[in-house]
């Protein structure tokens, strides 16, 4: 999700599920130790709960990024081994480094000496001509012998010869299967599962089988979703969300960014999906995607574009 989980999509999604743990977009190591952190990774508080991801196959620098991390206050710590941009191929991190679960391994060690966050793995089922069976239980051993607190799967290989990343995305067959077995093979993990999951009653069919479900896409193209996360996943009494309440909430966030230097597209391009599919929802990305771009815009463009909206009474509390 590198461009898309920065802090203002965060900030938005954590205003409609208080439990689901939010993720990052992923950072490099050196860019957390060297470069410019609050820019970076800095966050809002009220986005807790909230992991780093982190990129990288440095150990040394990765427990040095970790420890930053921990020192920030997020709650875990997170290691891509699961993008194939080309980027990280040739930077030596991400999906290439399925073919070196050994190298994982000690760079999950050194995490977990420096931290005392849950350090966590993210991975794909294998890269290239791997077979998935041997390198995925290799994968898991590994990072689990050094002490990984989670290992996430996307169900899908990645090709690092012959595909684009977006390609990536969706080419290769998902094999929810493989990652059912590999959670009966290792039951006293953690196994969550990733890829292809396009609804919550997705995630809730593959939750008996796994220890927890992430979503990417579908909740950034169709925000709405997360607002029945916490009833249906978590279990909390169902309540209306309160529109206005979010309304007002992310108008205060933006008027904050916008007063530190940011624009309102910033904010605003995160908050396009968020009514997707119901009466309204079209002029609501218009206002929105107009309004927010002109230089002087300012946080009313979030109110008028909440007011294009027929919301349902039982959505309004």
């Amino acid at each position: 999700m590198m461009d898309w989980t920065d802090r203002h999509c965060r900030y938005l999604h954590r205003l409609l599920t208080q439990h689901a743990l939010l993720y990052t977009e992923m950072v490099v190591a050196d860019a957390v130790i060297h470069g410019d952190r609050e820019r970076l990774i800095g966050f809002d508080p009220a986005e807790h709960p909230v992991a780093l991801q982190l990129g990288g196959s440095d150990p040394l620098k990765m427990a040095e990024a970790a420890r930053i991390a921990a020192q920030m206050g997020y709650d875990e710590v997170n290691m891509n081994v699961g993008c194939p941009s080309d980027r990280v191929k040739s930077g030596r991190f991400g999906a290439c480094l399925m073919q070196e679960p050994g190298l994982v391994a000690t760079c999950v060690e050194s995490m977990k000496a420096a931290v005392d966050i849950p350090v966590t793995v993210k991975c794909r089922l294998g890269v290239d001509d791997q077979d998935p069976e041997l390198a995925l239980d290799a994968m898991a051993t590994c990072v689990f012998n050094a002490g990984a607190d989670a290992l996430w799967v996307h169900a899908r290989k990645a090709w690092l010869q012959g595909l684009s990343p977006k390609e990536n995305r969706d080419v290769p067959p998902l094999d929810h299967d493989r990652v059912f077995r590999l959670k009966q093979k290792f039951a006293g993990q953690f196994i969550g599962i990733n890829g292809g999951i396009e609804t919550l009653n997705q995630a809730l069919e593959l939750l008996p089988h796994v220890d927890g479900v992430m979503l990417g896409r579908a909740a950034y193209h169709n925000t709405g979703l997360l607002v029945d996360v916490d009833h249906l996943v978590y279990r909390e009494a169902a309540s209306a969300m309160d529109w206005n309440g979010v309304c007002d909430a992310m108008m205060d966030h933006a008027q904050r960014h916008i007063a530190s230097g940011g624009r309102l597209i910033h904010v605003t391009r995160h908050m396009v999906g968020l009514f997707h599919g119901l009466p309204g929802a079209r002029r609501f990305r218009q206002i929105l995607s107009s309004g927010a771009s002109q230089p002087d815009a300012g946080p009313q463009v979030i109110k008028e574009a909440f007011d294009a909206v027929q919301l349902e009474p039982a959505m309004v509390a």
